[in-house]
């Protein structure tokens, strides 16, 4: 079994992901900045164990995977989910919430990786799953941060594939499409209506749909894929 830190893990895709690695047998450290509420409660569901954490802020990323770390004892598989979103004309963005997004979606990704990755490397062994967007492959209009910050994910991504590849570490990012999620919550019942009518699979996805490929790429079956940007999205980008 692994032992497994989950950024962004109290709600949403994250939380199905600590719930579904955590059923597997997994040992799981997820970290939440908000939301203790609902940690505690996943917390209690799954025996899984939350630890603070502002990814935006490369200490507190630091000293959440310290704190992993004496938990776990190793990370053997990052899983790097937390992100925020925003939606307006991007010339009425303040400069303050452009850096939110950034330093949030993007920048957190390396801060994980940055502060994960020694180990890993050391072993000659490791997983790394990051969370990108179909908004990151396509780009969207009103959502312009959120858009350059997960094309930044997938570009990450790749990078690092090449890296470490020769380290016999993985990494992968999965593109969700339109999902059911916290997130999501503020897209109007018409605007999600349309883009279902324009998904070939005519359904909006669950968190379990992005938790499953996250399974996946974690295991062994998936042993011989790196690099890639795996679409989740019903076939609503193609």
């Amino acid at each position: 079994m692994a032992n497994i830190l989950i950024t962004g893990g109290s709600r949403g895709i994250g939380a199905e992901a600590v719930r579904q690695f955590t059923a597997a047998g997994h040992k799981v450290v997820f970290t939440f900045h908000k939301s203790e509420i609902a940690a505690d409660i996943l917390r209690q569901e799954t025996g899984a164990t939350p630890v603070r954490c502002d990814v935006k802020h490369h200490d507190s990323v630091r000293i959440a995977v310290d704190k992993a770390v004496s938990v776990l004892g190793q990370i053997d598989i990052l899983i790097c989910n937390a992100a925020i979103a925003d939606y307006g004309l991007i010339t009425d963005m303040d400069i303050s919430r452009w850096e939110d997004v950034i330093n949030t979606d993007l920048s957190g990704v390396f801060y994980c990786v940055r502060y994960v990755l020694p180990a890993m490397i050391s072993r000659r062994n490791g997983c790394i799953i990051t969370v990108g967007s179909m908004l990151g492959e396509v780009g969207a209009s009103c959502e312009a941060a959120y858009s350059a910050a997960k094309a930044g994910v997938i570009g990450l991504t790749k990078a690092l594939a090449k890296e470490v590849g020769p380290s016999g570490i993985r990494v992968n990012c999965i593109s969700p499409g339109m999902i059911d999620t916290g997130m999501n919550a503020s897209v109007s019942e018409y605007a999600a209506d349309i883009l279902v009518d324009k998904t070939p699979l005519c359904r909006s996805g669950a968190p379990e749909d992005i938790a499953k490929v996250m399974m996946f790429l974690a295991s062994e079956d998936a042993a011989f894929i790196t690099g890639q940007v795996i679409s989740v999205n019903g076939g609503l980008v193609i």
